[in-house]
């Protein structure tokens, strides 16, 4: 079968769906691949590239008539002319919005698969192209936000004065959330966050931000069946619209991210929030596609509004990164032509039994399979059951009394008694004796404290030293193995004997640790 990869007509679009290195991996699973003529040419990849890697450059009718066309975004009207009958199609087609493309790739009588209908599952995260894009989006809104503010996000400390951290708020947390807080926090910024979702609120605080949260109850929490964010509550909504003209007022930057998959996007920043900002902030609301989630937001323009708060409406943020965003978006349609062709013989298998492949076909041979049986990909919380009664414990038998404590005199008398004959044991020791000793006593009392208070994140290093202090030990002692004293010889070799076990068995134990970290 030929796979054809046309160019892509919408405004603004700059992406390619197949890259040089995919042109490989599809070749390698026994298909012909032609490209249009200029494709790529946007995304930074040549015509020269693509032949090299073994794919035909082709006019414009022969990429649209092969068997199998890759796609970033949804066909107009003359390219669905150009389908051959019982063609695949794979893109961005966006059936939960585009209700028309179902019914059109129908008369065409087309198989289409939309890569934003891929399931979020373990075993889908190759192919996941929504997530690989909201990754770039959520990156690319920090750059586009850093270039309306035009000043440092990182505070620094000048000849000229002292220049304050910027303060960034990011609504939502998912990929492009969370891609945008580690690149505001990377630039030095002071970073929060928010979600409806309370489980994110470890990802966001590993990555250095401060998680500020509105739910307080367990119905708050919005996680779907399917892995993306619910519509909530009203009474979470009142509490997270207080949370929201708080943190935007503390803003200098505001990421949105917020979107409900098939629903228009959630409006949670309003004019009078925006009318709180300083002059100079920005927002850049990433769910400008569903008409954003700020009140103000326009869709695919960026303006001042008249307080001088810059709104980012931008919908092709990750078409603003056309090199990477191709590059990862032609892996993950490779990815999942890989899964539609187990044998690796050229030959596309549109098999329902997989649930990755039935949830993104929306059409089948002009067959309409949208919308697909849902896919449970998060564990909903189990349903409520009657307590059961447990049996009333047995009693059990009085323990013995506790015994008395010991007289605090004693104590008293032992350690009496013992410094008496220390005393009188060191009044009759050499001078030599008494300064040994005393280093002895010294250097227990240290290593005691030194040891007993390193954490145990820290042992693997101390061992290291460990095996550093036994290594003098075995120099010191082998010195005195050709001692006159006999006591000293043999005190002497169990040292060197003790010393060698201990740095042995060190290495040893290094050795496995640093072993766990080596690639197979």
């Amino acid at each position: 079968m030929r796979v054809g990869v046309p160019c892509e007509t919408a405004f603004g679009e700059n992406r390619v769906a197949v890259t040089d290195k995919s042109v490989a991996q599809l070749r390698r699973l026994g298909y012909d691949v032609v490209v249009e003529q200029g494709a790529g040419l946007k995304a930074g990849f040549t015509d020269a590239a693509y032949q090299a890697a073994g794919a035909a450059t082709v006019a414009r009718a022969d990429a649209w008539g092969a068997d199998i066309v890759l796609r970033v975004g949804t066909p107009d009207t003359e390219e669905f002319a150009l389908l051959s009958p019982q063609a695949t199609l794979i893109g961005f087609l966006d059936p939960r919005f585009n209700t028309e493309i179902v019914a059109r790739c129908a008369a065409a009588g087309i198989t289409a698969l939309s890569m934003d209908m891929i399931p979020r599952t373990s075993r889908a995260q190759s192919m996941d192209a929504l997530s690989s894009m909201a990754n770039i989006s959520g990156y690319r809104a920090v750059v586009e936000a850093v270039h309306a503010f035009g000043r440092f996000l990182g505070g620094q400390v000048t000849a000229a004065g002292k220049v304050p951290p910027a303060n960034v708020f990011i609504v939502g947390t998912g990929v492009a959330g969370l891609a945008a807080i580690g690149v505001a926090g990377n630039l030095g910024a002071v970073v929060r966050a928010t979600d409806v979702r309370p489980e994110t609120a470890e990802q966001v605080e590993s990555m250095g931000a401060v998680f500020v949260a509105a739910a307080t109850t367990e119905r708050d929490q919005g996680v779907s069946a399917d892995g993306y964010a619910k519509e909530t509550s009203a009474d979470y909504n009142a509490r997270a619209a207080m949370l929201y003209a708080e943190q935007v007022k503390w803003a200098d930057i505001v990421v949105t991210t917020a979107a409900i998959p098939g629903k228009p996007s959630p409006k949670l920043i309003t004019a009078e929030m925006v009318a709180t900002m300083a002059p100079g902030s920005v927002i850049v609301d990433l769910a400008a596609t569903g008409g954003g989630n700020c009140e103000l937001t326009e869709p695919g323009v960026s303006y001042v509004t008249a307080n001088g708060v810059a709104i980012i409406g931008y919908t092709d943020m990750a078409s603003r990164l056309a090199g990477q965003s191709s590059q990862l978006y032609a892996r993950n349609v490779a990815n999942l032509v890989a899964l539609m062709t187990p044998h690796s013989d050229g030959q596309l298998q549109v098999d329902f039994d997989d649930d990755i492949i039935r949830t993104a076909t929306i059409t089948k041979a002009g067959e309409v399979t949208f919308p697909p049986p849902p896919v449970q990909v998060s564990v909903a919380p189990s349903a409520a059951v009657s307590p059961v009664p447990t049996p009333a414990p047995a009693p059990t038998p009085e323990s013995p009394p506790a015994k008395p404590p010991r007289p605090w005199l004693l104590d008293v008398a032992i350690v009496a008694v013992l410094s008496v004959g220390l005393t009188y044991l060191l009044s009759f020791a050499p001078a030599p004796v008494l300064g040994s000793l005393a280093v002895f006593a010294l250097a227990t009392v240290a290593g005691y404290y030194v040891v007993w208070n390193v954490t145990s994140a820290l042992h693997t290093p101390l061992m290291s030293l460990s095996n550093a202090i036994s290594g003098i030990i075995i120099v010191g002692a082998m010195t005195q193995l050709a001692s006159p004293s006999w006591p000293i010889r043999i005190l002497a070799v169990l040292a060197v004997v003790v010393a060698t076990v201990n740095v042995v068995g060190g290495f040893v134990v290094t050795n496995r640790m640093v072993s766990m970290f080596k690639r197979a």
